[in-house]
């Protein structure tokens, strides 16, 4: 079992820059591919991006796509969410997920453990 602490959330303006981290409990971080969520008030929670084990696969939501990458450093047990010129529609909470396997996953179904969120506001 993973526990998940998000962490950097805040608010910004539009166009500015946020990092997100998301640190993992656990000696088997390796073992999980990992994703970043996010939920906008009256909204569904969204896929953002997700990486596998190793950091060589990536999947992006085309509305992030040249703005935000995710990284991880296993070392660390660590996953980032570095996001660059935001925009208000990016105001959501913003959760990191972990999946026991390589891959990673598109859908919020495809995640074993989820941190609780942290909410990031984009002000215009």
């Amino acid at each position: 079992q993973v526990q998940l602490v998000e962490s950097g959330g805040g608010l910004v303006q539009a166009g500015g820059s946020l990092r997100l981290s998301c640190a993992a409990s656990g000696r088997t971080f390796s073992s999980y591919a990992m994703g970043w969520f996010r939920q906008a008030p009256g909204k569904e929670r969204e896929f953002v991006l997700a990486i596998s084990i190793t950091g060589g696969t990536k999947y992006y939501a085309d509305s992030v796509k040249g703005r935000f990458t995710i990284s991880r450093d296993n070392a660390k047990n660590t996953v980032y969410l570095q996001m660059q010129n935001l925009k208000p529609e990016d105001t959501a909470v913003y959760y990191c997920a972990a999946k026991v396997a390589i891959l990673p996953a598109r859908t919020s179904e495809g995640y074993d453990y989820w941190g609780q969120g942290t909410e990031v506001t984009v002000s215009s």
